[in-house]
């Protein structure tokens, strides 16, 4: 990414946590009421976070074009799914996480194009669509705040399996620094 080096090591260790643990809970695989104890639906939702964990830290340390493709495939699949899929809880995981691919083959590709050397938006200029980086900006940063809020209850007390919604919403919050950095 195009931030002061700490701030990329510390994105990285962010996602790194996050993606970590929620390998971890695949490999658990405890029924969890934060996916409505759906064993596969949740495992699912895991799998997938871990993926965007694991390579927005791999982005934030070498960003680079070759990221991009693999979330682009991601991408699609997802939204394709999301179109497809049953139940409307596994249609709004797919169409989240859909969209988070997308945005991450977006950033991996905006940051390459158009600069000698794969560094757009090294010098104040601006890399991808202005317009596309502030909507993605807006629902990240939603989602972040909404994931966040559910973490802690209306009277103030912990809800029950709060990690993985803190998880979720760091993710948010570290796919919101990387639009940034744009």
């Amino acid at each position: 990414m195009h931030g002061p080096a700490l701030v990329n090591w510390l994105l990285a260790a962010l996602a790194t946590g996050s993606g970590g643990y929620c390998g971890w809970r695949v490999r658990q695989g405890r029924k969890d009421a934060s996916c409505g104890g759906d064993r596969p639906a949740r495992r699912e939702s895991d799998l997938l976070e871990a993926a965007m964990g694991l390579g927005m830290a791999g982005m934030a340390l070498l960003p680079g074009v070759a990221w991009g493709w693999p979330y682009a495939l991601l991408a699609a699949a997802l939204l394709v799914g999301a179109l497809a899929g049953r139940g409307a809880g596994l249609r709004a995981h797919r169409l989240h996480h859909g969209i988070g691919a997308l945005a991450m083959a977006y950033m991996a590709l905006a940051m390459t194009a158009g600069a000698p050397g794969g560094h757009a938006g090294h010098h104040g200029e601006p890399a991808g669509l202005p317009m596309v980086t502030g909507l993605l900006l807006v629902y990240f940063g939603g989602y972040a705040l909404w994931e966040g809020s559910r973490v802690i209850a209306a009277d103030g007390a912990m809800v029950a399996a709060p990690l993985p919604r803190a998880c979720r919403a760091a993710m948010g919050i570290g796919m919101f620094a990387m639009l940034l950095t744009m």
